[in-house]
């Protein structure tokens, strides 16, 4: 039965596609869609206007957008579901280059060392020169590439529907391990203490040797794993469709804890001043006690909460399939401020120098003031933006 689940978290990102749907390790530039360790940061920002006048700098239309951006060096790296990877200026939207492959790009660009990692539907990752755009190398794996990259010790680590979580050499296309699991991996591998940790569409979590993909342990749940898993103080934190979030030990696998929503989770936990803040298939956002698994607060938006949580200065900012996008109050959880969108918020915020980055399938990238919720600017692109921006020096 397991091998006939499907890849929900890509299932749903095309379905959206179709209707117009971290923290990164020191010293490299990560994003993952629908994830973590993105969501705790304070960094530069992309693309932004003036913020007393609203007046946008620049934009770019593309087909699509409906993967994670990352800003390197003053260039902003995206991918769309028109097929292509596009580096931006930064400063004035100016395209630098951009990379077509053969199918629609719903994995988020990950930049380290001037080379960008990439995944595709058309089954291969993609290695691209930071600056010019130009292919080092690509691997076709056995199916989509939906999950993110990740980069650490030198390796860039990255999951398949194939079933496989790969490890490759940074600048050449050398397979250093493979990782097979029992189905589909859509969720994005986390790197922390030489340990490679990602979830599986076989209900499991793994914990794998970063250097030579080695099974340390693994943590069956009821349901498939698409959340990213979040890593903080020993601990890892991520969601189950089987109603679940759970905390287990990072070392052994071992349950510290789980708290049972309404209904499945595929948001990715974010930790941040002692909490877990995630969001549920049942419409809720949460804020659970990080040490005990209990709830601290929780707050009913009007549908599906995908989008993973972005937590900045003592706010929580996240995006639900009711249209808004939120502003709590992460101690109690008091709306801060909503601001409704003509669609489905299934992006992920990101949030930098005051500034709310987030998508919405109402075509619109979205630049609001953090503490007010107010426009400072608006990208409008050709179809709904469903990625996650992230913003990192």
């Amino acid at each position: 039965m397991k091998n006939g689940l499907i890849c929900l978290s890509t299932v749903a990102i095309i379905v959206f596609c179709t209707l117009n749907v971290t923290t990164a390790t020191t010293g490299n530039y990560s994003a993952t869609f629908h994830n973590n360790a993105w969501q705790t940061v304070d960094r530069i920002q992309i693309a932004r206007s003036n913020p007393s006048t609203g007046i946008l700098h620049w934009n770019y239309i593309t087909k699509h957008v409906s993967a994670s951006s990352a800003a390197h060096n003053g260039i902003v790296y995206i991918g769309s579901c028109d097929h292509n990877v596009y580096a931006l200026d930064a400063a004035n939207g100016t395209k630098i280059w951009n990379y077509t492959t053969d199918d629609i790009v719903l994995s988020s660009p990950t930049v380290s060392h001037g080379i960008v990692y990439v995944g595709s539907n058309d089954h291969n990752v993609y290695a691209l020169d930071a600056s010019s755009g130009t292919k080092m190398w690509n691997y076709k794996t056995g199916d989509v590439v939906s999950s993110s990259p990740t980069v650490g010790n030198g390796l860039v680590y990255v999951g398949s529907r194939d079933h496989d979580v790969y490890a490759f050499t940074m600048r050449t296309t050398g397979v250093v391990w493979s990782y097979k699991t029992e189905n589909c991996v859509a969720s994005s591998p986390t790197f922390a203490n030489d340990i490679i940790y990602i979830g599986s569409n076989d209900h499991n979590v793994y914990a794998l040797d970063a250097n030579i993909g080695a099974k340390i342990w693994d943590y069956t749940t009821d349901g498939i794993v698409s959340s990213r898993p979040a890593f903080a103080n020993g601990t890892i934190y991520t969601g189950s469709a089987d109603h679940n979030v759970y905390a287990l030990d990072a070392n052994t696998g071992a349950k510290v804890w789980t708290y049972t929503t309404r209904n499945e989770v595929h948001s990715s936990p974010t930790f941040a001043n002692g909490m877990v803040y995630v969001g549920g298939w049942d419409g809720y956002v949460y804020a659970l006690d990080a040490r005990t698994g209990g709830l601290v607060w929780n707050y009913p938006t009007g549908n599906f909460v995908i989008s993973s949580p972005a937590v900045s200065n003592g706010i929580v900012y996240i995006g639900s399939a009711d249209n808004n996008i939120y502003a709590f109050n992460a101690t109690i959880g008091t709306k801060l401020w909503n601001y409704a969108t003509g669609g489905a918020v299934i992006s992920s915020p990101a949030v930098s120098h005051g500034i709310v980055y987030v998508g919405s399938s109402d075509h619109n990238v979205y630049a609001l003031d953090a503490a007010t919720g107010e426009i400072v600017w608006t990208y409008t692109a050709g179809d709904g933006v469903n990625s996650s921006p992230t913003v990192v020096n």
